[in-house]
């Protein structure tokens, strides 16, 4: 007699289930504006200036990086279908409370490294729509621009501390918005070419401003790219939601993937054939959004470039608001764990919101974007979106060799990504982080510090567990880090 799924082992033990609601297509929605946000509307323009017209090839070496290390994830997430993804695979594979805490930590400061690169992205589109529309002569300078960014971040505390919770159907929403967007820009460049405004032959032309030879502008340009390509990530959290997940989960995250990686490259052509390699420094060296520029220069008869910064402001508004969400609730499930000082785990009793941990997180985000915009030669959204992929690569990197480690744990897995894949993702993640990519040196500091922050509250954790609580400093229960918050 077989086995039926209903007897399958119960990997949450005496904990509740979370009802699973999420089918191929909903999961697949997901994924798709988990992985559309704020990246391809920030970091087009500035992957242009580094390798011209063949900006469409960093994001296909970003997907295949991507792809091969979601093969990881899948295999994984699939042997251990828990929501607690890169510090569960991590403390699985290796058993270090302190190695689990620093991945936790650097997704953490990814999130919010992302949020600060969405809310600048947002503060941008704003002031130019507002231009486009007329009601103000100017977009005003860089101060402004800031102040509006740290607005915005000021205004998701608010929102998060009333206690948002996460809307699958929402997210379905928003991503169609996103991909509404996104369609314009690929819909003007092509009415520009067949309109003879644009020229397609650009998109094979490599332009280095800086004299980079191909190989090492494209590796740079990819490790920028690498920013619009995460998001499949987060995706795992959601497989105690997903019907059927060891079945649907392979083939829909690969497609999500491939979905994704078709319409940036779309946008890149669209981008490089409208507009003119000067204009495009021009646009880089003032900090204007490209897309905007598209829509803008390949169809002025249209009135769509009024209706496209709010809908760009629309889409990466949804980004920084989940990237927020997801900070501010590992912080309350470390804090939970006794890793974190317990008082980032304080919950508000009425709106059941981890209220410190959106402050710390809020607070964290704003001296980020204060401290890049202070630096005169700093370009603010590259850096910040270049600090979070580099934290990911880490991330991804450790993921990568734990899935080798777990291979000899004997314990089943529905997906097995094939052969040394994951030793050539581990690879390729590790040299696009790596400082031969030609980062700026801001980045590595941005990385450090956040990290810093976090060593430094672990060892005081350490010391009021060890001089106060008399106990060891270490993860309780990992598989559940995130439960107990609304």
């Amino acid at each position: 007699m077989t086995t039926s799924a209903a007897e399958a082992t119960d990997v949450n033990g005496p904990e509740p289930d979370l009802k699973r609601v999420m089918g191929p297509k909903l999961l697949l929605l997901f994924i798709v504006g988990d992985i559309l946000g704020a990246g391809v509307y920030a970091v087009t323009g500035q992957m242009a200036g580094i390798v011209g017209g063949i900006v469409w090839l960093p994001f296909l070496v970003a997907f295949a990086v991507a792809a091969l290390t979601a093969l990881s994830y899948l295999e994984l997430v699939t042997k251990y279908p828990q929501a607690a993804g890169a510090a569960l695979y991590t403390h699985k594979a290796f058993g270090i409370h302190f190695v689990t805490f620093l991945v936790a930590f650097a997704v953490i400061c990814s999130g919010i490294t992302s949020a600060s690169t969405s809310s600048n992205v947002l503060a941008t589109n704003l002031l130019a729509g507002m231009e486009v529309n007329g009601w103000i002569d100017e977009v005003p300078g860089l101060g402004v621009t800031t102040a509006v960014a740290m607005g915005f971040m000021i205004l998701l505390a608010l929102i998060n501390l009333r206690g948002v919770g996460e809307s699958v159907k929402f997210n379905v929403l928003l991503t169609l918005v996103e991909i509404t967007a996104l369609t314009i820009v690929i819909g003007v460049g092509f009415y520009a070419l067949t309109a003879g405004d644009g020229d397609l032959s650009r998109i094979t032309v490599f332009q280095s401003p800086e004299e980079k030879g191909m190989f090492l502008a494209v590796t740079a340009a990819t490790s920028v790219a690498f920013f619009a390509m995460v998001g499949f990530e987060d995706s795992v959290n959601m497989v105690e939601e997903t019907k059927d997940p060891e079945r649907i989960f392979p083939r829909t995250m690969l497609t999500g993937l491939g979905i994704a990686v078709i319409i940036y490259m779309l946008v890149a052509i669209s981008v490089v054939s409208v507009l003119t390699s000067d204009q495009l420094t021009e646009l880089n060296e003032e900090g204007s959004p490209a897309l905007l520029a598209v829509v803008s220069v390949g169809a002025p008869d249209f009135p769509m470039d009024r209706i496209f910064p709010f809908l760009t402001c629309f889409a990466v508004a949804n980004t920084a608001l989940i990237n927020m969400l997801m900070a501010s609730r590992l912080l309350y499930g470390l804090a939970n764990q006794d890793v974190l000082p317990r008082t980032l785990g304080k919950v508000s009793p009425n709106r059941r919101s981890p209220y410190v941990g959106v402050i710390f997180s809020t607070v964290l985000a704003l001296g980020l974007i204060a401290y890049v915009a202070n630096r005169s030669d700093s370009d603010i959204v590259l850096n910040l979106a270049s600090t979070t992929a580099l934290l990911l690569l880490v991330v991804f990197t450790i993921v990568n060799v734990a899935c080798l480690v777990l291979r000899r744990d004997g314990r089943p897995s529905k997906f097995r990504s094939p052969g040394i894949t994951p030793v050539i993702a581990a690879v390729l993640t590790a040299y696009l982080a790596g400082p031969w990519v030609d980062r700026d040196r801001i980045v590595y500091e941005i990385a450090a510090g956040l990290l810093a922050i976090g060593v430094v509250l672990w060892l005081i954790t350490w010391l009021t567990n060890r001089g106060v609580r008399a106990k060891k400093t270490g993860f309780r229960d990992i598989e559940h880090m995130e439960d107990g918050v609304d």
